[in-house]
């Protein structure tokens, strides 16, 4: 349960920080196009923080922790969430600077994504478990 809250904690305050380096880099360069640091705050807001505490309440109900793939679960999510919120600051700072960022970096967003996508898949597998382990239906 604390690395839950731990986790939502983390993901607050880097979404947090997020907006306001958005907002100040920006401003600094004079910037005014688009770029995914906008977005930025947002995804570590959802992804993380509301993600997180969603599980926590999850996990009061139904003992997620308790499922074998849980840990499992929790270092891929995080993994992919940071992976893909890396490279989506990496990108957005690029387009800010003027500086095209190339497939390199369209890839490895892609391979954060594909990451992410797998601890969303073990989280509906933990789910189900939780809610359908007593029906037999």
């Amino acid at each position: 349960m604390k690395k839950l809250y731990v986790s939502a904690l983390a993901y607050m305050v880097a979404g947090l920080v997020s907006g306001i380096y958005y907002r100040e880099i920006t401003k600094i360069t004079h910037f005014s196009g688009d770029t995914m640091l906008a977005i930025l705050h947002t995804h570590l807001l959802i992804l993380g923080m509301f993600f997180f505490l969603i599980l926590i309440a999850l996990e009061k109900l139904f003992l997620l922790s308790e499922n074998k793939r849980f840990s499992f679960f929790f270092w891929i999510y995080n993994t992919g969430v940071i992976w893909t919120i890396g490279m989506m600051a990496v990108h957005g700072t690029l387009d800010v600077l003027g500086i095209t960022s190339g497939p390199a970096i369209a890839g490895l967003a892609g391979m954060g994504h594909i990451i992410l996508s797998i601890g969303l898949i073990l989280f509906f597998l933990i789910l189900k478990d939780a809610l359908f382990e007593n029906d037999h239906a």
